[in-house]
Parts: structure tokens; C-alpha cells; sequence
């Protein structure tokens, strides 16, 4: 937490009123909170209003270019081209893809086939095919904010265990959704995703997570899926984070490609799929801002 300010100091959040009037009441819950034994989030895990409203802006891009991929995507298509689709909307609605170059990343997008459960590289020799199963992760940068959500597309007919993983997958996300609730612990939302997995027969990936997101492409906190009741930070109003549980039909075991260093797999080689929406924590439950 910050210093301890005075109550007729500017507050904490850039608002320009005096902290008394802005937030000292929810810093006291706050502190209420940490003194009862909860993991609290810091002042940066929290967006103003104005944050919001400009991150809002970026999710708009984002949102629009998943939908031009999935109007467009089908049979027949390679990851590149929708790689080439994904940039040349993001740049159309004067934004940036926030994967090109991040840490090295080659691609505008990250396309991820059947078994690949994230961070899948687009190629020209990948070409779509009848049964396919993809998730396709758009992030955008606009005017110096970040967006992150995704979609998972069933390419013609797929098989029922493939059909099925995907519907598990978005349930499990909706879970998730629900579970938002302010000033009680992230770990309730990851609990209940993890167990309707389990109770579908399937299993979630426990190394990679969700993240917060909004003034970096990834922010505190860390956002797990296979969290215990009552564990992680308190999710309070302001907060911003993704909900994207990585769902496998098989086993949750997972590697990267040692060639690449990007692509992760299903240990068993079974098919892997994902939904991810960003949330935005709200004095009565959240809102979906980014889908």
C-alpha cells in the first residue's frame, strides 16, 4: 500500500480531489481487509476512471477485429493469413498488435491448433482443415493502452469430444464471470472454473494463467484456474484482469516447443481449447469489457 496520505491531500489516483472525498473510505476497507487476514491488491492494481474509459477505447479495436476473423475464417485458410487479417485491422483502426515483438514473439496474433493449448506461431505451411479446432488470441495497444481477449473456432464439422471441449471451455469461462464478485478472494473464480472442468471430465492447465492487463500487456495479478476457495488477492472495484482457463480434454500436463520457445502442447497430444475475456471488477459484480 502507499504512504498514508493526509485527508485533504490530492488522491492517490490522479482524480484531483482530496483524498477524503475519493478514496480514503475504500483504503480504510481496504486495510480493514489486510488486518482480517486477506491478501489486499496495491493502488497500481486499481484503474481509475479514466483508465477505463481510455482502455475501454483499445477493447473496441480488439473486439472488432476478432469479429472480422470470424467472419472470415473457415477451411481452406492458413494461420498467416489470419495473421495478415489481425494486423492490417489492428493498424485500420489505428492501433498496434501488442504480440508483435513482445518478448521476441515473430506474429501479430497467436494461433493455436487442436493440441497447441496457447501461444501458437502463425505459418503459411498451417492451413485450416475440416475438424480443426482453433483459438484465435487478438491483443491491442491503443494511444498507449492494452486490450486481450480471444475466441475459439470449430472449423466445419468437428468431431462431438472436440465440440464438446469447446462448450466446456466457454462454460468454464462464464463460470469464471460470475464468480466476480468485489471484496471477496480471485480464488473463488478459479475454483469454479476448475471444478466444472472436472466435472466435464476434463482438466485445466495450472502453469499458465490470466493476468491483469490495461496499462501493460500483462499487470498483477497473476490469475489462476486451479486456485482453492478462499485464496489470492481481493477482488476490489477498479480491478482489471483476463479470465482465460486453458481447458484440455486430456491430461493438464503441457511443454514448449524447444524449437520455437513459444508453442505450447498437450503432453498427450489431445486437444486443448480457450476462451478469454477481460473483466472489469464493479461495486456490484463486473463487466465483461473485452470478449
Amino acid at each position: 500500500m502507499a504512504a498514508k496520505l493526509g485527508r485533504n491531500d490530492a488522491c492517490w489516483c490522479g482524480s484531483g480531489k482530496k483524498y477524503k472525498k475519493c478514496h480514503e473510505a475504500f483504503d480504510e476497507k481496504l486495510e480493514q481487509y489486510r488486518q482480517k487476514g486477506f491478501a489486499v491488491p496495491t493502488h497500481e492494481m486499481i484503474k481509475t476512471n479514466e483508465q477505463i474509459a481510455k482502455i475501454k477505447e483499445s477493447c473496441k479495436i480488439n473486439i472488432a477485429v476478432l469479429d472480422y476473423v470470424e467472419t472470415h475464417i473457415g477451411p481452406g485458410i492458413s494461420t498467416e493469413e489470419i495473421d495478415r487479417w489481425v494486423h492490417e485491422e489492428t493498424v485500420k483502426h489505428g492501433g498496434i498488435p501488442a504480440p508483435l515483438g513482445y518478448n521476441g514473439f515473430p506474429k501479430s496474433v497467436c494461433t493455436s491448433v487442436n493440441e497447441v493449448v496457447c501461444h501458437g506461431i502463425p505459418s503459411e505451411e498451417q492451413i485450416l482443415k475440416e475438424g480443426d479446432i482453433i483459438n484465435v488470441d487478438v491483443s491491442t495497444i491503443y494511444q498507449g493502452c492494452f486490450s486481450d481477449s480471444s475466441r475459439m473456432f470449430c472449423i466445419g464439422e468437428v468431431s462431438p469430444e472436440k465440440k464438446r471441449l469447446v462448450e466446456v471451455a466457454k462454460e468454464c469461462m462464464d463460470r469464471g464471470i460470475a464468480m466476480v464478485k468485489p471484496w471477496t478472494p480471485i480464488g473463488n473464480m478459479g475454483h469454479a472454473v476448475h471444478q466444472h472442468a472436472l466435472e466435464n471430465g476434463c482438466t485445466v492447465v495450472r502453469e499458465i494463467g490470466g493476468h491483469g492487463v490495461g496499462l501493460e500487456f500483462h499487470e498483477d495479478p497473476w490469475v489462476s484456474y486451479t486456485s482453492e476457495e478462499n485464496s489470492g488477492v481481493l477482488m476490489v472495484p477498479g480491478m482489471m484482469f483476463t479470465i482465460e482457463p486453458m481447458v484440455n480434454l486430456g491430461g493438464s500436463e503441457i511443454y514448449t516447443d524447444e524449437e520455437d520457445g513459444w508453442t505450447v502442447r498437450t503432453r498427450d497430444g489431445l486437444p486443448s481449447a480457450q476462451w478469454e475475456v477481460t473483466v472489469l471488477v464493479t461495486e456490484d459484480g463486473c463487466e465483461v469489457i473485452c470478449c
